[in-house]
């Protein structure tokens, strides 16, 4: 088994789950653990520097060069969604695929269908690892962390390969939107960086939603059913006439590329009071400020009709388009996609139907678009990866550090 693949599979073992209704950081206790596992690699490596600041670990490896090349950073995320359990994980090798369905657990009769997820025929005769039904894998972002600490061994072992000062971060609480809050970027040191944190093998990003969430509340009355006429207020059917009046075809399941979308992914409530949580995405500026403005319009439409107060709404940005940050400095994403052409991956230069810890960081100084991971599937019972595709991921990373070292910018 190659050292990416046993470092994934290791790595997958630790919950790292963050919690959207934690305000510490991390957000979960244990994600320290997989961050303590992975300080003590890194220092394992030589890296004297590596460290963990606020459930950020860090560490640099000095240049070996005389050149004056860019420092690179690589960059991957710890905790799991909290979408879906990553408690006890038990991935499955699928050897030589043979493009039939796969049995993810028969007792649950849970199938993981070519005909459900077609992409599954572009795998056939590589090898897969799935998980068992119960959980997700964890390939986002653990897929990340392990081709970065292959890659990151690989130049630690290999001292005669020429390259600039490398620095690695992994980050906390990227799925719950945290993941950049306390980045270090000056302590971090780098010109500009990669999250490897995409999903097919050639995935290549450097344009991501511009986010927001939003949180509607509708207030109702509760009256004994047997006597309720013209008395009771149901909150939850207010809040069902508020989901009814959004574009029905403007959501994830409708839409692809650059449409945006009103994703309503929880509903909390009782008749005296519903909560529905809403996020909102877009590519474009101007398209995005007008979906917020939807909202809030339709806020105000149904208190006309209901009574001032009825419905609330707050509406909280998460990230911006990373696009305006990586146009300027565009030899970082030459690079990848020639790096990928090298080792014979096929470059598949695509928005981001989400977002990164990439997009904020840009923002924050440090341009940094996305490299593939090879995951498929994320945040549920259906994800897998090909092995291939995370050692072609090892091998991209290595070979932009190469490509990078053969500047000099004296």
């Amino acid at each position: 088994m190659s050292q990416v693949i046993d470092r994934f599979l290791r790595y997958v073992q630790i919950d790292t789950q963050s919690s959207e209704d934690s305000q510490t950081t991390p957000s979960t206790s244990k994600q320290l653990q997989l961050a303590q596992l992975l300080e003590k690699e890194l220092k394992d490596l030589g890296l004297t520097d590596a460290r963990i600041k606020e459930g950020y670990v860090y560490g640099t490896l000095p240049a070996n060069s005389v050149k004056a090349i860019p420092a690179l950073g690589l960059i991957a995320h710890m905790d799991t969604s909290p979408d879906f359990s990553g408690e006890n994980v038990k991935p499955k090798i699928i050897e030589n695929y043979d493009g039939q369905d796969i049995v993810l657990n028969s007792e649950l009769n849970l199938i993981l269908s070519s005909q459900d997820f077609p992409e599954l025929q572009d795998y056939i005769g590589k090898n897969l690892i799935t998980t068992d039904g119960t959980t997700l894998l964890g390939a986002d972002d653990k897929a990340g962390i392990a081709e970065i600490m292959t890659a990151l061994e690989y130049l630690a072992t290999h001292l005669e390969v020429e390259h600039g000062k490398i620095c690695v971060a992994f980050t906390p609480d990227e799925e719950i939107g945290r993941g950049a809050d306390h980045f270090d970027v000056a302590g971090f040191g780098a010109d500009f960086a990669y999250t490897v944190d995409g999903g097919p093998i050639g995935e290549l990003e450097y344009e991501n939603f511009n986010a927001a969430k939003a949180i509607v509340k509708v207030k109702g009355r509760n009256v004994h059913p047997g006597n309720a006429k013209n008395k009771m207020i149901n909150s939850i059917l207010l809040a069902n006439e508020y989901i009814a009046k959004l574009p029905s075809q403007e959501t994830p399941a409708t839409t692809e590329g650059y449409e945006g979308f009103y994703h309503i992914n929880d509903i909390k409530g009782d008749v005296e009071e519903t909560t529905l949580y809403y996020i909102i995405r877009d590519f474009d500026q101007d398209s995005f400020a007008k979906r917020k403005e939807t909202m809030r319009s339709l806020t105000e439409d149904l208190n006309q009709t209901y009574g001032a107060g009825t419905f609330s709404i707050e509406i909280t940005d998460q990230y911006q388009n990373m696009k305006e940050k990586i146009l300027p400095v565009m030899h970082i994403v030459e690079k990848a996609q020639a790096a990928m052409e090298a080792v014979g991956v096929k470059p598949l230069i695509q928005p981001i139907r989400g977002g990164t810890d990439g997009a904020r960081l840009s923002f924050m100084g440090l341009p940094t678009p996305n490299l593939f991971t090879g995951g498929h599937n994320y945040h549920g019972r259906y994800e897998f990866i090909p092995t291939f595709a995370m050692e072609k991921s090892v091998e991209v990373i290595l070979k932009i550090i190469e490509l990078y070292a053969k500047e000099d910018l004296r």
